[in-house]
This record gives structure tokens, C-alpha cells and sequence, in this order.
């Protein structure tokens, strides 16, 4: 079995927990459309796409788990190393580290971390076109939208 597929059992095995049925389904929407965006986005920026869409997979795993949202990105990342330490050989550090830094939304950071804030704020912003994007998302989103055209 590859590598992702490994993930996607992990996380669906977490999501699947969720008794609330809109609730599990709003989890598995946000999950598997970051992790799309950042296929997407790696594809785009040329970085590794694997490793981007295991990231977007990975990035609120914490929350969802442990259902606390307190310091969940950087709880996540080390949550997100331990996941994939269990599943094999992985560049941990580059995923854990994007994982980590994915709530920073105002800071640049590094090609790989950004892959992981747009994705993120682009489905959010993707989920319902109509709503209004959140404030402090709106340079991003609008540099977003003209990265994407």
C-alpha cells in the first residue's frame, strides 16, 4: 500500500469517530480539499506533491482527534510525526514544520509551509464562495487569486 493511502486510513479512522454525522462530513470536506489545494499548489510552485497532500491531510488532525483546538498546529505537528513515523520512512521534518506553522497566516515562512497556509485558506474561502473571507485571510486570498488567475 503506498504511503498516502496509509494516511488517508489513519485519518479516516479519526474522522469516522465523529458521531455527528454534517459535523463528520464538514472534517472530511476540510481535510481532503486542503490536501487537494496542496497537490494542487505543489503541482503549481514545483514541490513534492506527496508530501504537500499528506500535510493537508494531516494539518488539523490534532483538532480533530483530540477535539481541542488550543495550540492545535503546533500540537499537530507533533502529533502528525508520530503518525508518520508509525507508517514509514517520510520527510517528517518538512511535513511537521508546514503542520506547524499553518495557523501563522500573516508571516511568510518557507515554499513548503506557504503551500499549506494557501491550501488551507483557499478551502475555506472555495467551501462557500458567497461568505465573506476572514480578515486577517485576505491579502493571501487575494494573492491566491492572482497566482491562479
Amino acid at each position: 500500500m503506498d504511503r498516502m493511502k496509509m494516511v488517508q486510513e489513519y485519518v479516516d479512522d479519526i474522522l469516522q469517530s465523529c458521531t455527528d454525522k454534517i459535523e463528520r462530513a464538514c472534517r472530511y470536506k476540510h481535510l481532503y480539499g486542503v490536501s487537494q489545494a496542496c497537490a494542487m499548489l505543489a503541482m503549481k510552485r514545483n514541490e513534492n506533491v506527496e508530501l504537500a497532500a499528506i500535510a493537508g491531510l494531516l494539518h488539523d488532525i490534532y483538532r480533530y482527534k483530540l477535539l481541542d483546538s488550543t495550540d492545535h498546529a503546533h500540537k499537530g505537528a507533533l502529533l502528525a510525526e508520530d503518525i508518520l513515523c508509525s507508517i514509514g520512512s517520510f520527510a517528517r521534518d518538512k511535513i511537521s514544520q508546514a503542520i506547524y506553522n499553518h495557523s501563522d497566516k500573516a508571516d511568510t515562512g518557507a515554499l513548503f509551509d506557504e503551500i499549506l497556509k494557501d491550501a488551507d485558506v483557499l478551502q475555506y474561502c472555495l467551501y462557500n464562495p458567497l461568505a465573506p473571507v476572514a480578515e486577517h485571510e485576505k491579502d493571501r486570498f487575494m494573492m491566491l487569486k492572482e497566482e491562479l488567475s
